[in-house]
């Protein structure tokens, strides 16, 4: 079908669709990951780096606790403009700089990665685009091998690019990536599982105006990419914030004409967003409950997914959450695919 006659949605709705298909070509990648791994383990790196724009930012955030839960690593974001603006040009002798890039063509991350080289860094390039600027400049480079991507709004690059991070990062550790091994049929059942509710969490929130996006731990990733898939697609003013962050301040803006996407995945993060939960719910918002612990939390409305282990968790959950982006969306009157003053394209081949 022709870009002309094509509808609305459907390149997002077919990319959505190929992720279990992406994960599983991924895990048998996973001894190529593993070579990679290898050398920074060998390197043994004092702490890391992370360089990423949009939903790589994202993908960014959640390696961040990977590296620091897993690897026991301290780690920060790496502010771009602080090179490329600045001229910056700090000591990274023994650091890790992991570069995450869909499209391996961002000129400030190219400038942050090769600057970055030349002082002292351990260069890593995550990206959908093996033969990149960003795979060149890096010493090492992991390719996602999500496929090209002709949606606008990254949906199986950002899921793939998750599951190459926490391959990698567990590689590093020693691991075996046992606990992603089911990932491909866990996420084909949380496919086949979820379309009543996410339709139905798309007839509670087709009118709203504003939506509140939060999770804890893990998931902390999951809510920043929810508002941001909200409001390129939807149109929604979507506001992500941690539970802890909701409660230090901006619960004083949740009431009865806010909607709140909750990230609950089973596990030590979503544990802690009861209390956060409470006390949302108590502000008179409507909560809709999303993840493997979403049935065990005051909510609205709540969407499961299945159990898994919970450094995982985000690679699963965020598949409803691209759904329920999506039908809003059409619901909306919009087109996900050919979003109103949205000039981003994803370069992948």
């Amino acid at each position: 079908m022709s870009e002309a006659t094509a509808r609305p949605g459907e390149r997002m709705t077919a990319e959505i669709a190929e992720q279990p298909r992406v994960f599983a070509d991924l895990l048998a990648q996973h001894d190529r990951i593993a070579e990679v791994a290898a050398r920074i383990a060998e390197r043994r790196p004092r702490f890391a780096l992370l360089a990423a724009r949009g939903s790589s930012d994202h993908a960014a955030l959640y390696a961040k606790y990977l590296l620091e839960v897993l690897l026991e690593l301290p780690v920060g974001l790496v502010s771009p403009s602080t090179t490329t603006l600045y001229g910056a040009r700090p000591d990274l002798t023994d650091v890790l700089l992991l570069s995450v890039s869909q499209s391996g063509g961002s000129p400030d991350l190219l400038e942050v990665t090769e600057s970055g080289r030349r002082s002292g860094a351990l260069t890593v390039a995550v990206t959908n685009t093996s033969d990149s600027p960003l795979n060149a400049a890096a010493e090492f480079g992991v390719d996602i091998r999500a496929g090209q991507e002709r949606a606008v709004a990254a949906t199986k690059s950002y899921s793939a690019t998750l599951l190459a991070l926490y391959l990698l990062i567990d590689a590093v550790r020693g691991g075996s990536g046992e606990h992603a091994r089911a990932l491909p049929e866990l996420a084909q059942r949380t496919l086949d599982t979820t379309g009543d509710a996410v339709a139905e969490a798309v007839r509670r929130y087709r009118f709203a105006g504003r939506m509140v996006t939060t999770g804890r731990g893990y998931s902390s990733a999951t809510a920043a990419e929810a508002a941001l898939k909200l409001a390129e697609t939807s149109y929604l003013s979507a506001r992500a914030y941690s539970g802890a962050d909701l409660l230090h301040g901006p619960v004083a803006a949740v009431d009865s004409e806010t909607a709140v996407l909750a990230l609950c995945s089973a596990g030590k993060g979503g544990e802690a967003m009861r209390d956060v939960l409470d006390a949302v719910q108590e502000r008179g918002a409507d909560i809709c409950a999303i993840g493997s612990a979403a049935d065990a939390v005051r909510a609205s409305h709540r969407i499961g997914v299945p159990d898994c282990a919970e450094e995982v968790a985000p690679v699963l959950e965020v598949l409803p959450v691209q759904r329920l982006a999506l039908g809003l969306a059409l619901e909306r009157g919009g087109d996900p695919d050919n979003p109103r003053g949205l000039k981003k394209v994803t370069r992948t081949r």
